[in-house]
């Protein structure tokens, strides 16, 4: 089984781990002003592209 011949430095580890950070969402407002995700109907109350997609007693 393959071993590393040296120990990995700190900076070469950073460098490496450059790119694993966890991205931040994408936040759109609707139409009532509550921020949602692109792409999905709003929760608060119920609305996509301008119409009525789910129904919200509140």
């Amino acid at each position: 089984m393959a071993v590393p011949k040296k120990k990995t430095s700190r900076s070469r580890k950073g460098m490496r781990r450059a790119h694993d950070q966890i991205a931040t969402p994408n936040v759109v407002y609707c139409e009532c002003g509550e921020p949602m995700l692109p792409h999905r109907a709003c929760d608060s109350c119920g609305s996509y592209k301008g119409r009525q997609a789910l129904n919200k007693d509140a």
